[in-house]
């Protein structure tokens, strides 16, 4: 999409993340909390606290994703940043780690109801490889979906789908359910 940018989330773009997630929170008061936080956490903390707890985690200088920007306004969201800064994926036996190398994990996309279904995840993934690239990142890893029907509402696909991973390059590489492989992506440094 022309015109298509990405700013690192701090706190001099916090106004616009909340913009973007709206009063709700994006999806269900959830505020991208559900990797970081263990899940009864997150069930009582839907909303302000989720919120509140992401905003801590911004004022300490940690970048939890991206925004994306048209034309200064914005219009999507990347959660990325190293895979222990999300600690419930080694609660899933599906999404646990898989070896010990050293990864960055994509574990949310959140894309205004205006622009879906444009084709602007697989660009939203472009741009992350690039920005992984300038913080040295070897490894990219990412946990899509892949739907049994061709359809899936888009609240469902909040961690991306396998097929925009795949237009992106990364190549799938496990798979311990039927509906959510592994992705990686190599960057070559």
């Amino acid at each position: 999409m022309k015109g298509l940018k990405f700013l690192p989330l701090t706190e001099k773009k916090w106004t616009d993340f909340e913009n973007l997630f709206g009063k709700n929170g994006a999806c269900g008061g959830c505020w991208c909390m559900w990797w970081r936080i263990k899940r009864n956490e997150f069930e009582m903390n839907k909303g302000a606290v989720n919120k509140k707890l992401m905003k801590k985690i911004v004022k300490k200088g940690i970048v939890p994703g991206l925004i994306f920007y048209l034309n200064k306004i914005p219009i999507g969201w990347i959660s990325v940043a190293p895979r222990e800064d999300f600690p419930v994926l080694n609660n899933s036996r599906v999404l646990k780690q898989i070896d010990n190398k050293k990864v960055w994990s994509i574990v949310c996309f959140y894309i205004d109801k205006h622009y879906r279904r444009k084709g602007l995840s697989v660009e939203i993934l472009k741009a992350t490889i690039e920005y992984a690239k300038k913080k040295k990142v070897k490894i990219l890893e990412g946990y899509p979906v892949e739907p049994k029907k061709e359809k899936m509402p888009s609240v469902f696909a909040w961690t991306g789908f396998a097929s925009a991973f795949l237009k992106a390059g990364f190549k799938e590489f496990e798979r311990r359910s039927a509906t959510r492989p592994i992705m990686r992506y190599a960057i070559q440094q």
